[in-house]
């Protein structure tokens, strides 16, 4: 049977819970061994500031420290999770930042608020067929010319495949896959990377940096 949108989701939020102090622990410095990955949120932040102005959201947050770089980068960034203990962390952290309790496929947002988004594997446990409305919220979310950078767990010429992840099932992707479901909800993919595991990793990581292209059906009221 397969999950309601509402019980996986409360189910990660349960499991991020009860491995936030140990996550945050793990995930603090992680960028420092990543260029690569760097470069790509520095291209985000470049294009962000030539195409729009406003803020930039970082969902899935978790404990705050890309934010937090987001911020370096010149962004006025904010975070937003599902979890409420892994947003303590991050307000306890980052005391001068703004961090939101909050789902991604319900962002309390205004249509077009967001100059950009970074989803960075935020979306790694939600169920493949739950995914293209999570694009759909995003688009919503950004004007025309808005920046989308997705970060992802890439599967190869492969099927979408779960895995078991630290904290919950995840799921790896193609990332021609995953291209084509942002393009549905009307993306433009302006670059894309993939770097091969590193020690410790597992898996391929893919990035894809994108475009918010034609206008977004708003959310209708309820």
């Amino acid at each position: 049977m397969n999950e309601s949108p509402s019980s996986y989701l409360r189910a990660t939020a349960d499991a991020y819970d009860a491995m936030a102090v140990v996550y945050a622990d793990f995930a603090r410095d992680s960028l420092g061994a990543l260029p690569l990955d760097r470069a790509m949120l520095a291209a985000f932040a470049d294009l962000v500031r030539t195409r729009s102005t406003g803020p930039v959201a970082e969902l899935g947050c978790g404990p705050g420290y890309l934010t937090a770089h987001l911020r370096g980068l010149g962004l006025d960034a904010f975070g937003i999770d599902l979890s409420p203990v892994m947003i303590g962390l991050a307000r306890e952290a980052y005391p001068d930042l703004r961090f939101e309790v909050g789902s991604m496929d319900a962002l309390d947002l205004a249509d077009g608020e967001l100059a950009g988004i970074v989803s960075w594997y935020s979306v790694i446990h939600t169920p493949p067929k739950e995914l293209p409305p999570y694009f759909t919220e995003f688009r919503r979310a950004l004007p025309p010319g808005g920046v989308l950078l997705f970060a992802f767990f890439e599967a190869g010429d492969g099927p979408v495949e779960a895995f078991d992840h630290k904290v919950t099932t995840a799921y790896r992707w193609p990332i021609d896959e995953l291209a084509g479901l942002a393009r549905d909800a009307g993306f433009v993919e302006i670059g894309r990377m993939l770097r091969e595991p590193l020690e410790g990793e597992r898996f391929r990581r893919g990035h894809l940096l994108m475009r918010a292209e034609h206008h977004a059906i708003g959310r209708s009221p309820s």
